[in-house]
């Protein structure tokens, strides 16, 4: 027989948990409930990193598995369908009527009402749902258009791992620093890094992505054998690749405190940047979290209440770019969007290099220097 339902009280709000000791995570015992109570745990620092955040939800309503297949962007579904999957739209049924929603616009120019996390009670309404890992948007939903938090993935290829990952992040920051920006720091979950930085909420998607782009570049540049910013998997060889187009319109990253499926329900981990060198991402689990947070608080407390700044600087490094690379169908300073975006203003051709033609590249001066 299933096991009821229990309410929590969150705040002023009661949270029914439905089916509490469903295992969310087989191998380490976590029940859906025990997800929810980890919600709870860190909640202040949760709810700092989605609070006024339109939010698209990775749900996992069955729990974690290594056999279930998470759907994505143009993928086949299987002939069961999907067992975890993103949910954008918030649900048009059973949603409390004390959920807040924010209007957001896709780049097709489709608009949908997400779910907005105004307190703890909606996170953990969201857990209820299966929601393992939060993708809030870089915006709050006063300005749904206007960002407020630049997003930097470091994302390794194979080859390289965490450690590189973290070394690419000190000298990013020393690049941010230059550019008038302070970075925080946080595991991805996996073997990447992310870094945000907190900016005035005065420029578009269009202007944050090149910011991200003109960062990036400044970061190879510096690290040549260690990072790159190539979109194309042929060309990044083992080095980090900057992940630029996770700055776009409608791509999200997981938000700190996020879970990751994984075996050992890895979270995201925001750190200080004394701790990043000597982290291991394992070590930060639904398990352990709660205890670290218990004794040091939230790590991004400083971020939340740093003064943001401005992308003025990073955007002039962008246009000195365009200035001495030009633009161009197969090159030049912008850099092709992902495959499902609409072509995009100024954009090069989204055509693999090794499919390109010896004529094409000399025509274009890619095979010079």
């Amino acid at each position: 027989m299933a096991t009821p339902a229990i309410e929590l009280e969150v705040g002023e709000r009661t949270v029914r948990v439905t089916s509490p000791d469903k295992l969310y995570f087989p191998e380490v015992g976590l029940t859906k409930l025990d997800v929810v109570r980890y919600v709870l745990a860190v909640g202040d620092g949760i709810l700092a990193a989605l609070r006024d955040r339109p939010v698209t939800m990775e749900r996992w309503p069955g729990g974690y598995r290594p056999d279930i297949e998470l759907s994505t962007r143009g993928g086949k579904p299987p002939a069961g369908g999907y067992d975890a999957f993103y949910q954008k739209r918030a649900p048009s049924r059973g949603m409390p009527e004390w959920v807040e929603t924010c209007t957001v616009t896709f780049p097709s120019g489709r608009t949908a009402d997400e779910v907005c996390a105004t307190e703890l009670a909606t996170i953990a309404w969201m857990a209820n749902l299966g929601t393992l890992r939060y993708h809030p948007w870089p915006v709050t939903r006063a300005a749904p258009d206007l960002v407020d938090q630049l997003r930097i993935d470091l994302d390794p290829q194979p080859g390289t791992g965490f450690a590189e990952a973290a070394a690419a992040a000190v000298v990013l920051r020393e690049v941010l620093a230059e550019a008038g920006l302070h970075g925080f720091a946080k595991t991805s979950g996996g073997r990447g890094v992310h870094v945000f930085v907190p900016v005035e909420p005065t420029y578009g998607f269009v202007e944050a992505r090149h910011a991200v782009i003109a960062l990036g570049r400044e970061l190879a540049r510096r690290m040549p054998e260690q990072v790159t910013v190539s979109w194309w998997k042929e060309e990044r060889g083992e080095r980090v690749f900057v992940d630029y187009n996770q700055m776009a319109r409608d791509r999200t990253i997981a938000s700190a405190y996020s879970i990751r499926p994984t075996v050992d329900a890895r979270v995201s981990a925001p750190l200080s940047w004394e701790e990043l060198a000597d982290a291991s991402p394992e070590d930060f689990t639904v398990s352990s979290m709660p205890a670290r947070f218990a004794e040091v608080g939230d790590a991004w407390a400083p971020f939340y209440a740093e003064p943001p700044g401005t992308l003025d600087a990073a955007l002039e490094m962008y246009e000195r770019d365009v200035a001495t690379m030009g633009t161009g169908r197969y090159g030049g300073a912008e850099m092709p969007y992902p495959p499902d975006y609409p072509k995009m203003p100024g954009e090069p051709a989204r055509v693999q290099p090794s499919r390109m033609t010896a004529e094409t590249r000399e025509s274009e001066g890619l095979d010079q220097g």
